[in-house]
């Protein structure tokens, strides 16, 4: 069987993936939820002209000059606003957020003036508008600010709730439930006995769904046997998963039964193998609308996969406007060698020019197993297949990797 290229692969994976149905939730729990609505304001802010700072409302046809005296007639408070209008050589004293009253359109602010009683002296001239925020100035009725497709962010929430919006209609979050397979695997705290290991993709999987905005279950390690895989896939099944991801037995060994078990249960599998590296053994099918993504069990293999796949479906899911990674430009802190048949995902160290240019050295030792130097990576650097030989200084294509 050929391999499929990994847009293809892509293509396959976000096939038919709209957006799952809205639901209303708090403002308080909308943080980093994607809006399934466009939002308009409610009202105008700020809904009169208001003071910027602490001073004198004036008219600066009477504030114009220095040494010119005004009486001041009453004060102005936020929320408290002043019902009379300012008449020649009046003023009234306002603090930042209060109303300008009627007939006034210049703030002077306390320290261009000095004080006599109820008396002020001009020190600096003022200007009309000079310190007033005009009514509509932030937003204005029927403005919209947020659109559909929004990942609201503390930012957003702040506006939303500035727009009069208590609860919001956003999208529900995918469940994303995760399937370990492998005899060799025993859970961290745990002494590996001969041949075992200490099971670590999971918790890399979960967080990475969590972090776009996922529900995630644990369904815990599946034995190497048809059945137990089986029976991992009907949990995630009953649990009303959106997306099931199972690690470990993708490749062709005796041993390797998630293909063989996912089928039996009634997976319809769309590709199995990938042009890529890592990751080749990756799988993709459907059981009903649950959609099924087998990873590879090595850690990288793994991670590099859920980041690549599992990533953009998960906002296509959330109703994301923006569902593929932006890729950035970076020059190579180091000599490669040219690329086989396969599209490359090296693990790469950033470093910062003082310009700001952006130097990616792909570490030394790329095997799919080695942790710490995925830990220690900032980027995937983006080799095509056949590329040819490149030279350190040569311009390159980088993927950010989350912090």
């Amino acid at each position: 069987m050929a391999l499929m290229p990994v847009a293809d692969a892509l293509s396959a994976v976000l096939s038919g993936a709209n957006p799952l149905p809205e639901e209303m939730v708090a403002l308080d729990a909308a943080y980093h939820r994607t809006l399934a609505r466009d939002l308009a304001a409610r009202r105008t802010q700020p809904p009169q002209p208001m003071s910027a700072m602490d001073g004198y409302a004036v008219r600066a046809a009477d504030a114009g000059d220095l040494k010119a005296r005004l009486k001041v007639i009453g004060e102005v408070a936020a929320g408290r606003p002043f019902e009379r209008t300012v008449g020649p050589g009046e003023a009234v004293r306002i603090f930042t957020g209060g109303v300008i009253p009627h007939g006034a359109d210049a703030v002077i602010i306390q320290e261009d003036t000095t004080v006599d009683g109820d008396h002020i002296t001009i020190t600096e001239p003022a200007a009309a508008g000079r310190h007033i925020r005009p009514a509509g100035v932030d937003f204005r009725e029927g403005d919209v600010l947020l659109e559909a497709g929004s990942r609201l962010s503390d930012r957003a929430l702040s506006l939303a709730a500035a727009m009069n919006y208590p609860d919001l209609a956003v999208h529900r979050r995918p469940k994303v439930a995760v399937l370990a397979t492998g005899d060799e695997l025993v859970m961290p705290g745990s002494e590996p006995g001969p041949g075992q290991i200490v099971y670590s993709n999971g918790y890399a999987l979960r967080a990475l769904a969590r972090a776009e905005g996922a529900e995630t279950v644990d369904l815990g390690i599946a034995a190497d046997t048809v059945e137990a895989t089986t029976a991992g896939v009907r949990r995630a099944r009953d649990t009303g998963a959106d997306i099931l991801i199972t690690t470990g037995g993708a490749s062709v060994g005796d041993h390797d039964l998630v293909k063989q078990s996912l089928e039996a249960e009634g997976v319809e599998m769309a590709f199995w193998r990938i042009a890529m590296r890592p990751g080749k053994p990756m799988m993709h099918g459907r059981l009903g609308p649950m959609r099924v993504i087998g990873l590879p069990g090595n850690p990288v293999s793994s991670y590099v996969c859920a980041f690549l796949f599992l990533v953009p479906l998960i906002r296509a899911l959330s109703g994301r406007k923006t569902v593929h990674h932006a890729r950035a430009n970076a020059l190579l802190g180091r000599d490669l060698a040219a690329n086989d048949q396969r599209e490359d995902y090296l693990r790469a160290r950033l470093d910062e020019r003082e310009d700001g240019t952006l130097i990616a050295t792909p570490v030394m030792q790329q095997d799919s197993s080695l942790l710490g130097n995925l830990a220690a990576a900032r980027a995937l650097l983006v080799r095509p297949p056949f590329a040819p030989a490149a030279l350190t200084g040569n311009e390159c294509e980088i993927l950010m990797l989350p912090e």
